[in-house]
Order: C-alpha cells, then sequence, then structure tokens
C-alpha cells in the first residue's frame, strides 16, 4: 500500500478532439490516462499505481475549461513544484491551472456540489473548419427570445429521464437545475448556452441543447419542456446535439473546506 501523505486536487482544462472521453477506456486515448501517466511518473512510479480521481466523466470530443482532479502522492510536494512537473509531463491539449494541497476527506467526485456546462453553437451557413472541433454547428435561423423563455422550465429539481442517454447505470434521474441561459455572441456569430446544476446524466446538456435549438426554429412549441419532462420518455426528446460544443466551464465545492493552504494558479502565484 501506498502511504498517503499528501492529496492534492487539481484543477485543469483539455481539447477534447483528439481524446475518447475523461475515463479511463482500453487501448483509447483518454484524459485520466495521459494524467496517470504523468502523475505516476512523477511519484516515481510506485507500486500499486497512483490513481487518479476525476469528478466526473466527460465524452469523446467534450472540452473543459475547469475540470478537477485529486490524487494522493506518498510524499509532499510545493505546489508550484508539482505544477511545472505535471504541465512538464502532459501533451499539449491538458494544462494543469491550479494545484492545491487538500485534506483526505476531500474527494473531487463526492465533494462537489455544482457543475457549470457551456455549450457553443456556430450559426454560418457551412461549418467552418476552425470551428468544426469546438462548436456544434447549426444554420438554421434561431429565435433567442423563444429559447431563453423556454430554457427557465430547465430550472429547479427535475425528474430528467427524458433527457439522458440510452446507457446511464444511475439510479436516480432527479437533478437540480440552478440557472439556465441562453446568449448570443454576435462577435462570433454564435449562440452560446449555459447549464449550472447540481450534476448532470450521460449526454443530458447535449440533448436540453437539441430541445432549445428545435424551439428556436419553431419546432417545438416555447411550452414543450415540460411536457417532455413530465413524460418521462427519452424518445420525447428526440436527438443530441454534438459533443465537439460542449465545454465542463467549473466545479464547484461548497465554502472550499477541505483547502489546506492557498493555492498556485498557472503562473506560479499564489490565489
Amino acid at each position: 500500500m501506498i502511504k498517503k501523505t499528501a492529496r492534492y486536487k487539481i484543477t485543469f482544462a483539455y481539447d477534447g478532439s483528439n481524446f475518447a472521453g475523461m475515463q479511463v477506456q482500453p487501448h483509447q486515448r483518454t484524459v485520466e490516462q495521459v494524467l496517470t501517466v504523468a502523475v505516476n511518473r512523477i511519484a516515481k512510479k510506485p507500486q500499486p499505481p497512483v490513481a487518479v480521481i476525476a469528478s466526473g466523466r466527460t465524452d469523446a470530443k467534450v472540452h473543459a475549461l475547469g475540470q478537477v482532479a485529486h490524487f494522493d502522492l506518498p510524499f509532499e510536494i510545493e505546489p508550484v513544484a508539482l505544477l511545472k512537473a505535471l504541465n512538464s509531463s502532459l501533451p499539449l491539449d491538458v494544462l494543469v491551472k491550479k494545484v492545491e494541497p487538500v485534506s483526505f476527506d476531500f474527494h473531487a467526485r463526492f465533494s462537489a456540489h455544482n457543475k457549470r456546462y457551456r455549450y457553443r453553437v456556430s450559426q454560418g451557413e457551412f461549418v467552418n473548419p476552425f470551428k468544426r472541433d469546438y462548436t456544434g454547428h447549426f444554420k438554421y435561423p434561431l429565435d433567442v427570445a423563444k429559447m431563453q423563455l423556454a430554457c427557465q422550465d430547465f430550472v429547479g429539481e427535475h425528474d430528467f429521464t427524458s433527457f439522458v442517454a440510452s446507457g446511464s447505470n444511475v439510479k436516480s434521474h432527479v437533478r437540480t437545475i440552478y440557472s439556465a441561459t441562453v446568449v448570443p455572441d454576435n462577435t462570433q456569430n454564435e449562440i452560446v448556452l449555459e447549464f449550472s446544476g447540481s450534476g448532470f446524466l450521460y449526454n443530458q446538456v447535449r440533448i436540453m441543447v437539441a430541445v432549445l435549438l428545435e424551439i428556436g426554429t419553431g419546432q417545438r412549441a416555447v411550452d414543450d419542456i415540460p411536457k417532455i419532462l413530465a413524460g418521462k420518455d427519452r424518445q420525447l426528446a428526440r436527438w443530441t446535439a454534438p459533443a465537439s460544443g460542449l465545454y465542463l466551464v467549473s466545479v464547484g465545492y461548497e465554502n472550499n473546506l477541505h483547502n489546506t493552504t492557498k493555492s498556485i494558479d498557472e503562473k506560479g502565484n499564489l490565489k
């Protein structure tokens, strides 16, 4: 057994374009896999290996601006040194932005109390080759005011059975959405949707986005979302927006109670 002498929380970003998701999969390049290799190299390849525990999984092609993970090292190391060591060992499509020593009762997944996701919709008539990996393309005109009105029906505690993809194995589909917004970004010819909630189900955000896009085109009524929620039937929501437009923006931890010292940002400054 590794002697657990220090636990570290890292906040990191990644370009999901060339990853098969966050979670380790056989014969696939994943974010967890490259992080685990880097952490164990720094830990001098102990046995058993150090496990990297993320706040949750993201699917293939999905990006993150503020994913969170924790791991235990068999020795203590200064946060700034660990930050530099990790970024020196990681591929260029992953960046550790912050390192924080935390107490052993901190858990990246189970201590989290909210997550924020962003979805970017490109509105060009044709697919922009420089955006194809970072937005979901939707060329049809959208009534943003209708989308803004409709998205408020997601706010609150609901059973999201109609908004979870097959393959989910969680016991409860009840989740709480704290906020939902739809904002046009005219400088980029994009529509930006954001959702903050207690947690999200498999493909939930992408299915929510797809329904809002249908409302924006008039294919659905502006008051359809309560009916879809009440129906508890995945077929009512129909399709799923592409993974390329989705970003995990941040993971929240209540009052940051588990931190044991100040954190270090990517420039080596105390936060």
